[in-house]
């Protein structure tokens, strides 16, 4: 099953742009994504890019 996206532009100052991809919210919840995960996306080809999940870094806790 697919999921529509539309890319949206945010253009500040005088050429300074930012791309936003929605990740649809059924999407989201059935990939268990967090706030605050990180992804990579990998371009195939002009037409293709995958975004994947990169794995958590380990919790430091606190030195004393």
């Amino acid at each position: 099953m697919g999921y529509i996206s539309k890319l949206q532009v945010i253009q500040r100052g005088g050429t300074s742009r930012q791309y936003y991809l929605i990740c649809p919210s059924p999407l989201a919840a059935a990939l268990e994504l967090e706030k605050g995960e990180t992804l990579e996306w990998v371009v195939r080809d002009r037409w293709t890019f995958e975004i994947r999940r990169r794995r958590a870094d380990p919790v430091k806790g606190r030195h004393e």
